[in-house]
């Protein structure tokens, strides 16, 4: 069997080594006829019925699909039902309200955002850890127990961020009933209702970082102006004066403090 293998990758990589002037010994016709079909499973045709007629290996790779669908979607899990969303929006609000349109570079935006959003899920993901993980791990609990239990306080977590008229709206377009408690909305409703409670949060925000640097381009724009500087690009003149007034008030204390303060 190893022999035929043998002969059969040299059949298979001879054109190759060829093409790069190399010198291989040529296998006598007769062996390489012989290698074909020692190489191939009884029958000379790989059986796809044959490989799906065992329940493990069916099993096996149903799981398998499971776990890659799981962690394709970890990023957009990641996106959905924490804090990510508005402190990366309104880190990139305060990027651009400066003028400084690659300072910060956006992997430090994006590595910021994702340890000021571990900060923040920190409470749910111990508490998550405590009643769902740990049990499951020491199988206390199943699977499906353990999602369920995992549930709770990151549905806790999103009720409190989650504005009652967004979570109407997306109750009205699901065609459902009004749910009498927080914990009869479904999962489905409430991921929606809570992102786009999330953006309005962070673009109100924006709005309001953008305020004082609006000032500072509007006076340094009225002054080249009177001063019959049309030429001068006023954004020029008042970049630096943008970074130093954020710089002296500590700029980025006050707002990862504000951030982080909206969800205590």
């Amino acid at each position: 069997m190893r022999r035929s293998l043998f002969a059969l990758a040299l059949l298979l990589l001879a054109p190759g080594a060829m093409a790069q002037g190399m010198d291989l010994p040529q296998l006598p016709p007769d062996s390489i006829v012989q290698a074909l079909p020692s190489a191939l499973p009884a029958g000379g045709t790989f059986d796809l019925r044959s490989m799906t007629e065992d329940p493990q290996q069916v099993s096996l790779g149903l799981k398998l699909l499971a776990l890659l669908t799981v962690l394709a979607m970890v990023p957009s899990f990641l996106m959905m039902v924490t804090s990510f969303t508005r402190i990366v929006v309104v880190l990139s609000f305060v990027r651009r309200a400066m003028g400084v349109n690659e300072v910060p570079p956006t992997p430090v935006i994006l590595g910021l955002a994702l340890f000021l959003t571990f900060f923040v899920m920190a409470p749910v993901l111990t508490e998550i850890n405590e009643i769902a993980l740990q049990p499951y791990l020491n199988e206390e609990i199943g699977p499906g127990e353990a999602l369920g239990q995992a549930e709770g306080p990151l549905r806790e977590f999103m009720m409190e961020q989650t504005r009652r008229r967004d979570l109407a709206l997306f109750v009205r377009l699901s065609r459902i009933d009004p749910p009498a408690t927080p914990e009869d909305v479904p999962f489905h409703v409430l991921v929606p209702a809570f992102m786009i409670s999330e953006l309005k949060t962070a673009f109100t925000i924006g709005f309001m970082i953008y305020i004082p640097f609006l000032v500072i381009d509007m006076v340094v724009s009225s002054i080249l102006l009177s001063m019959g500087m049309l030429m001068l690009p006023p954004i020029l003149i008042s970049l630096p004066f943008k970074v130093i007034l954020f710089v002296l008030v500590d700029g980025w204390n006050l707002i990862i403090g504000s951030l982080i303060a909206g969800y205590m």
